[in-house]
């Protein structure tokens, strides 16, 4: 059953005015409710720690913050989720900006969340590129980091913590550029992942004709497949084209519109909370 969902507006304040816009038949994704991303009192709490990987891609030491859940124990295994930041993010944007930590422990305290490791890559694959260099220097570390993200975090990650080395127990998202690269790199290698979001994602996106190249086989291997973006972000055409391309191509997937939403961590904030929540269920 093809899922597309078009939800009312992320912010709980205006729940009350903005009607939800729905076609017949379609799942509906509520907001978050208040304080979904605020810290609570008498909540066990994860860890979110700055780690170091050698990336024989780059050929240095590369930085990564990773999210261990509350009770975490060497003696289980987690899935994981790699999330991805933007144009101007490092390994460091989701958590100063996203408190993805707050949102996962909240969320593990009542019961909605599936115990999972969180690794928090910088995704600019480069030596002597930063945030502030200018948009064309960017872009190859941006798909450099294919490479470094295959055959360099995700081994450190595996060697280093006790997770599910599956591709089912592995999931792929990000916002705007790091929406680009989920969409990129978790399409081009559903053997690595069943699980891929793209929050507002950015023009690095492949043209939705080149996406997929085998729709069967994708409707197949996906578990989810999550397209999200505000109405009122410039970006918005792009994650429309996916949805329609998707839905010609008969691919499931969800597609999550929010009046009234710009490019912003109002947004993404909403959409690590939905997402999350979907990863890892059989």
């Amino acid at each position: 059953m093809r899922l597309r969902v078009i939800t009312a507006l992320v912010g709980t304040i205006l729940l009350a005015t903005i009607p939800v816009v729905a076609h017949s038949g379609d799942e509906q994704i509520s907001p978050p409710p208040a304080g979904f991303d605020t810290p609570r009192t008498g909540v066990d709490v994860g860890k979110l720690e700055l780690v170091e990987y050698e990336s024989k891609t780059v050929g240095m030491k590369r930085k990564a913050r990773v999210y261990t859940p509350p009770q975490y124990s060497a003696d289980k295994k987690y899935p994981v989720l790699y999330l991805l930041h933007g144009i101007g993010g490092d390994e460091n944007e989701w958590a100063r900006n996203g408190v993805p930590n707050v949102i996962l422990d909240n969320l593990l305290a009542d019961k909605k969340l599936v115990p999972m490791i969180v690794v928090l890559p910088n995704g600019r694959a480069a030596k002597d590129v930063t945030p502030r260099d200018p948009i064309p220097k960017q872009s190859p570390a941006f798909a450099a980091f294919e490479q470094d993200l295959l055959q360099d975090l995700i081994p450190f990650v595996e060697k280093t913590y006790p997770v599910k080395a599956d591709r089912s127990s592995r999931a792929l998202a990000g916002l705007s550029m790091g929406g680009g690269q989920s969409l990129n790199i978790g399409l081009s290698h559903l053997d690595q992942f069943a699980w891929i979001g793209g929050f507002s994602s950015a023009p690095n996106t492949r043209p939705a004709s080149k996406l997929i190249e085998n729709p069967v086989e994708a409707a197949r291997q996906l578990k989810l497949l999550y397209i999200s973006c505000g109405d009122k972000d410039g970006l918005f055409r792009i994650s429309q084209d996916v949805h329609t391309m998707l839905d010609e191509k008969k691919v499931p997937h969800r597609y999550n519109v929010v009046p009234g939403a710009g490019h912003d961590f109002q947004m993404w904030k909403a959409d690590l909370y939905h997402f999350a929540q979907l990863l890892f269920h059989e």
